[in-house]
This record gives structure tokens, C-alpha cells and sequence, in this order.
């Protein structure tokens, strides 16, 4: 009981996504697992040049701002699939994926199709949205609850069928 008290105090089952992909990094580099390591390393890189970005050098994100990090590198990887599968280059385009599998782990769960209707028909109501001119502001709305957690592109198709009734 003592030893759990003292792991909350500090902070192990409370670890931001910063600290937790650094621990993860060193966790891989132990276990010689080098794929995840180069892809941590590359996330590890990434974050460095966000701080640099928000003229915090040596501190760390929040949350949100680690999130927004893995997204875009998680978009960049989707990219990347599509064109080496448009190129026919299929072994990069594994590796990509097997990357992006990796940057997934540190996202939410995806909303599944079910619970996206459920998020617009409410949003929609909330916004009072009538029409597709209306589009933005069911987006954003969505968008901005539900980050990390909502493709853009399957939101736009869904949120413009439904205004489009």
C-alpha cells in the first residue's frame, strides 16, 4: 500500500504523453526493438522542433500540443502510403504503415461510425445548422470536441451528406 502511494505521488499512474513516449523510447532502445526506437526518436524530434517553434527550448508540451505533434506526423505517414502505393513501391509504403501503427498507440481511440452520426446530429443541433454553407461551424465544433479522435476527410463527407438532406 505504501509503495502505491508513494507511485502516485510520483506521478507514475498520472505520466503525460511527453513522459510516457520518453519512457517508452528508452523501454525499445533496451529491448533493441529498433523500429519503434527510430520512430520515437523521429517523434522526439519532432517535439524538439515544436518547442523550438513556441520558444520553449528544454521544457515539454502539454498534452494537446503532443497530440497535435503525432497527428501531423500520423498524417504525414498516411501521405506517404499514398503515394508509394500510387509510385507501386509497396515495401515503403509497409514501412510507413508499420510506422504509423506505432504513432497510433498514442492517440485516442477513433470514433466508430455509429458514434460519429451521434456527435454531428448533436452538434448540429447545438449549432442550429441548416444547411452545407453551415458546414464550418459543424466542423469545427466536432473538430475541435473530438481531436485525434475524427478523420477530416470522413467528417466532411459525413457532415455534408447529412446537411445535404
Amino acid at each position: 500500500m505504501v509503495s502505491r502511494i508513494f507511485s502516485i505521488l510520483k506521478g507514475e499512474f498520472f505520466m503525460s504523453l511527453f513522459e510516457q513516449i520518453n519512457k517508452d523510447y528508452v523501454t525499445a532502445y533496451k529491448a533493441k526493438d529498433t523500429q519503434r526506437v527510430s520512430v520515437l526518436r523521429m517523434l522526439k524530434a519532432s517535439v524538439k522542433n515544436r518547442l523550438v517553434d513556441l520558444c520553449r527550448p528544454g521544457g515539454t508540451l502539454t498534452d494537446e500540443e503532443m497530440m497535435d505533434v503525432i497527428l501531423k506526423e500520423g498524417k504525414q505517414r498516411r501521405d506517404s502510403i499514398a503515394e508509394y502505393e500510387k509510385a507501386g513501391r509497396q515495401d515503403l509504403a509497409d514501412k510507413e504503415n508499420a510506422e504509423l501503427v506505432i504513432l497510433e498507440t498514442y492517440l485516442p481511440k477513433p470514433l466508430t461510425d455509429e458514434e460519429l452520426a451521434g456527435v454531428i446530429e448533436k452538434t448540429i443541433a447545438e449549432t442550429g445548422a441548416s444547411s452545407p454553407k453551415e458546414m464550418g461551424k459543424v466542423m469545427n465544433a466536432i473538430m475541435q470536441g473530438y481531436k485525434g479522435r475524427v478523420d477530416g476527410k470522413k467528417l466532411s463527407q459525413a457532415v455534408r451528406t447529412r446537411l445535404s438532406r
